[in-house]
């Protein structure tokens, strides 16, 4: 499903997304990527499993007040130990799936919020 026509590079945002991949400003990223405005890791890491509070380092210089987990596969003892730790850091999670999660993000952001997204595409 394509998102939108105008392209922001400074935004990031996710101008597609689907079975084969998300599309981050011309880019078609098929691994879990973390985004924000400004800033595309795209490097790192290789699935859901590797979801860890390590993996996360490269979230806390952006302090984000929401991140926005989507995609599939995850365990719930993961979820419960990332929303713990993100709630010691006063930092909101929301998953859901990986549509959701970019339509979400691409509304936060263009509203310039302090918004961040662990993307996981199919």
């Amino acid at each position: 499903m394509k998102l939108h026509e105008n392209i922001q590079p400074r935004m990031n945002l996710v101008g597609r997304y689907g079975p084969d991949g998300i599309t981050v400003n011309g880019q078609n990223l098929t691994r879990p990527v973390i985004i924000a405005p400004g800033f595309l890791h795209a490097q790192w890491i290789e699935d859901a499993a590797g979801l860890t509070a390590d993996s996360l380092a490269p979230v806390w210089p952006l302090e984000p007040r929401i991140l926005l987990l989507g995609g599939t596969g995850f365990a719930t003892a993961q979820l419960q130990a990332l929303r713990k730790l993100l709630v010691a850091r006063e930092i909101a999670l929301e998953a859901m799936d990986l549509g959701a999660a970019c339509r979400t993000y691409n509304v936060l952001a263009q509203e310039d919020r302090a918004v961040a997204a662990l993307l996981f595409p199919a």
